[in-house]
């Protein structure tokens, strides 16, 4: 189990993310446009600095919805390799089984 400060740490992330995303993009937007001039990209950097660190999506880390673990998490169902294991042992998971050669 992580510990519930880290997994909390992570939902204030997400949460944060959602929140501003919109601002973000529009932001983004305007620094990579050719048709902005110089000072307007300048002031949009600017207030994407300004945005709470937390809000940038790629300082979200992947968790295991059961445990909470950060690492060997498998995107596409959510888990870890362990849980992942023995949902796939109690066939919780449909289309995936135990490989056998």
């Amino acid at each position: 189990m992580a510990k519930k400060s880290m997994v909390n740490r992570d939902l204030k992330r997400a949460k944060l993310i959602r929140q501003h995303a919109g601002k973000r993009v529009d932001l983004k937007k305007i620094i990579a446009s050719a048709d902005a001039s110089y000072d307007e990209k300048m002031a949009a950097a600017a207030k994407l600095q300004k945005l709470p660190r937390d809000s940038s999506p790629s300082r979200l880390r992947t968790r295991c919805a059961l445990t909470g673990r950060p690492r060997a998490v498998y995107v596409k169902f959510g888990l870890s390799r362990s849980k992942l294991r023995e949902a796939t042992m109690r066939g919780d998971v449909p289309g995936l089984r135990k490989a056998s050669w």
